[in-house]
């Protein structure tokens, strides 16, 4: 058996084993090192899985990494150098000298360093050992380094006879095999001042995450839109806006004359008459079917091209999950479904309209 570590939000984490174990050979989970992150094992490895889950995305896991190798932590400063020391022993020969690598780490409980001194080491030794270039933001190589205590070591039929034992896991792979780019699929962007709502976070991942491009100069409808965090998104990514909502827009956007706002309901929109649009987003609080009915009333003011981006509320469970796009895909075609990390009880769509 092959190990590997799978991220999740911790609410959802039973979902992520659920997809694990249909698509892996054999699969179980092993230890939870911490809320949302499991380490499992599977007869395929995890380039089969890896490889897999390119095809056919998973929608509740996150990231997942390989597990090459286990060191045993002192818990001192000293880890850093030993864990570097390892790195360069075991994967200095494997990097590919034609690609950039990059160092992520995780630590996932109390240890006298953080991820950051740990990237460093193990990078700044890396690449004094091997020829591949250093690329924290585009790598194509990542090598992952998960801190965490364990309460069956790998290997082990037993749990541990004492306390947990504290070990690094390492594994190299290709960022493009870790479903996120980001450890743990953890994406944090700069909080500028200017920020109206955290919901910017989940529009600015989601066209991240499914590689969108916006048209220059594209026509958007913002269902929902109060008081103006995707609008806002959108601007910035050169869009003019149609903001649908009856309550108030953000002062900054009220006189932004690149967006206008229907202050009406998108049931009442929808009997005005839209016009057409290139892009349409929706993260209005309603039911998730309820919201995809909706998306389904609007498509005939779609221009052919147009793509379309929403979340679908869960609560706490995925049970509307199904029927929700049962619904929309009468309409559409999924072309991405995943709980993003600045989902909540949610995930986000990206849609295309159905071939005529």
């Amino acid at each position: 058996m092959t190990q590997l570590i799978l991220s999740a939000d911790p609410g959802f984490v039973h979902l992520a084993l659920e997809e694990f174990g249909r698509d892996s050979h054999n699969g179980q989970p092993l230890d939870e090192l911490a809320p949302g992150v499991s380490l499992v094992d599977c007869d395929e490895g995890f380039w089969g899985l890896a490889e897999t889950w390119i095809d056919d995305p998973p929608v509740f896991t996150r990231h997942i990494c390989p597990v090459d190798l286990t060191i045993p932590l002192l818990a001192t400063p000293r880890d850093l150098s030993r864990l570097s020391d390892a790195a360069v022993a075991e994967y200095a020969d494997l990097l590919d000298p034609e690609v950039s690598f990059s160092v992520q780490s995780r630590v996932l409980l109390d240890l006298p360093y953080k991820p950051f001194d740990v990237n460093r080491a193990v990078a700044t030794a890396l690449s004094s050992a091997a020829s591949s270039p250093l690329d924290v933001r585009q790598p194509f190589q990542i090598l992952s380094v998960v801190c965490a205590a364990v309460d069956r070591p790998p290997g082990s039929e037993k749990p541990a006879a004492e306390s947990h034992q504290q070990l690094a896991f390492m594994g190299l792979s290709l960022a493009s095999h870790n479903i996120s780019d980001w450890a743990g699929g953890v994406r944090r962007f700069r909080r500028e001042k200017d920020r109206i709502s955290r919901a910017e976070f989940k529009m600015l991942e989601a066209l991240e995450a499914f590689r969108i491009d916006l048209p220059a100069g594209g026509v958007a409808l913002d269902l929902g839109a109060a008081p103006g965090g995707w609008t806002r998104v959108l601007r910035q990514k050169g869009q003019f806006v149609t903001a649908v909502d009856p309550a108030e827009m953000h002062p900054r956007l009220a006189a932004d004359r690149g967006v206008r706002h229907k202050r009406m309901s998108a049931e009442a929109y929808l009997r005005e008459g839209p016009d057409a649009f290139d892009l349409l987003v929706n993260d209005m609080r309603m039911d998730a079917r309820a919201s995809a009915r909706m998306m389904n009333a609007f498509a005939d003011f779609l221009y052919p091209h147009a793509e379309a981006i929403m979340t679908l509320k869960l609560g706490k469970t995925a049970a509307a999950l199904g029927p929700a796009c049962a619904i929309l895909q009468e309409q559409y075609t999924i072309l991405h479904m995943r709980q993003l990390f600045h989902n909540r009880n949610e995930v986000t769509i990206h849609l295309k309209l159905n071939d005529l």
